[in-house]
């Protein structure tokens, strides 16, 4: 077999692959023995077919099959042996392309329309000046979190009196009938309500500064607006509720009021483990560290942004054989159209320029990502997420067993080791140029990305 390239200019070429009877015979025959041996064909027995017979029914098929794996195998080896700067896939060319026939030749010539990447060098140093964003974790921001804890594990207590509209009312529900029991009505025992959820204002007052074992008076269908509300509350159907116009009593059997955590050493233990905290100074501390470890990400990602359209304007005009690129685009993704593929093929141009700057980076400057760097990302992120439910007393075999099971998903390990390599990127970038540090607030930084 003979591999060549056709080189047309800086941004394209042609491979051609000239394929002989002799580079495939041996394959296609080995092949065929396979077919014969699973062959069903009436009037002969499993693996008896003659050979004669497996060469009419499949030759062809068997042939095709063997010369598009040589082809496959034979272009990228070539592209790679010879490190040649390919953006895409290879296409089936368009112009050069000779016929051919599978039915009568068998000598073969393939050729493959490639796109090259340009030449380009992009440097960074103290001279650039880049603002890095970062949320200013004030007390403001600490408070509301401490809150958050005190609410998560606080608890709830029976009182005697309902005195916030959170309090939760559990008791007997029954419909009346002139101002008594209704025969035959709807009752609810165990029935459960919250004044907060009652629309009506009326109605949620009859309830607040009402006393445990004490009877209220009300319009369940006025109270909450609407049947499903009332059926929810009575454990019915909506259909049913909707035809439940009159009062309803209501003895007050229980109320339960949720009452937040104190900020003591108990809340320490269940926020970042049993003695891990010892004073409200270094919870509120610790607490602020996790939220600045949770932000940095997001502003790494910031700072990647606007380094990125640093780069790629000092990286200069790169040209492209767009022609091919677009026709790449096209056959890679059967829900494209040519129109589509033009309206957004500047945006596409952008990011593949990005890409080129930054694998360019990677190989000049040793960025890579190895096993252990993907295992402590994964662990980040798993750490992040507990977070995010309040879980910061989460376990280091927990969190290695959590990110071992996300690195097991072929796609998600992708992912994990793309986002740890554009972190590698941001911490090298961080030490060539110079930072200029600001500070927002939470709103503020948010807006930097609308």
């Amino acid at each position: 077999m003979n591999v060549s390239l056709k080189t047309i200019d800086t941004t394209r070429g042609i491979l051609k692959l000239e394929i002989e009877k002799a580079d495939y015979i041996d394959l296609v025959e080995k092949n065929l023995k396979g077919v014969r041996k699973q062959a069903n064909i009436p009037g002969f027995r499993k693996g008896m077919v003659p050979m004669s017979m497996i060469r009419k029914l499949y030759w062809k098929h068997v042939l095709i099959e063997e010369v598009n794996k040589l082809v496959s195998d034979n272009l990228y080896k070539y592209i790679q042996k010879n490190n040649l700067p390919v953006v895409g896939e290879p296409l089936p060319n368009e112009t050069e392309q000779v016929p051919y026939d599978f039915d009568r030749d068998e000598n073969f010539e393939f050729c493959y329309d490639v796109a090259f990447a340009p030449k380009f060098d992009v440097t960074v140093g103290k001279d650039d000046h880049i603002t890095y964003y970062q949320v200013n974790i004030d007390d403001e921001m600490i408070n509301q979190q401490v809150n958050g804890y005190r609410s998560h594990y606080g608890t709830y207590e029976k009182e005697e009196e309902i005195v916030d509209d959170k309090d939760i009312i559990r008791g007997r529900v029954a419909e009346l009938e002139n101002g008594e029991p209704k025969e035959g009505g709807v009752v609810v025992e165990g029935g459960l309500t919250m004044p907060m959820y009652l629309k009506d204002e009326e109605e949620k007052a009859k309830f607040m500064g009402a006393k445990l074992n004490t009877v209220v008076v009300f319009n369940p269908m006025k109270a909450y607006g609407d049947a499903k509300g009332v059926a929810s509350m009575l454990r019915i159907d909506d259909k049913t509720a909707a035809g439940l116009t009159g009062d309803f009593s209501f003895e007050i059997q229980e109320i339960s009021r949720r009452h937040d955590a104190e900020v003591d050493q108990a809340l320490f233990d269940k926020v970042f483990g049993e003695g891990q905290v010892t004073s409200e100074e270094e919870f509120r501390q610790r607490i602020k560290d996790a939220l600045a470890e949770q932000f940095t990400p997001q502003s790494d990602f910031k700072f990647l942004l606007d380094v990125r359209d640093m780069l790629i304007q000092r990286a200069g005009e790169m040209k492209f054989a767009d022609d091919l690129l677009k026709r790449w685009i096209l056959a890679l993704n059967n829900q494209m159209t040519a129109e589509k593929v033009e309206e957004d093929y500047p945006r596409m141009l952008q990011d593949l320029k990005y890409q080129l700057i930054k694998n360019k980076m990677f190989a000049e400057h040793n960025i890579s990502v190895t096993e252990e760097d993907m295992m402590t990302f994964a662990k980040r992120v798993a750490k992040a997420q507990f977070a995010q439910y309040g879980m910061l007393a989460v376990t280091e075999e927990v969190l290695e067993n959590y990110a071992k099971d996300m690195l097991k998903n072929k796609q998600t390990r992708q992912s994990v080791h793309e986002r740890a390599l554009e972190e590698k990127l941001a911490e090298w970038l961080k030490e060539q140029v110079t930072m200029e540090v600001k500070e927002l607030s939470s709103d503020e930084f948010s807006k930097l990305f609308e």
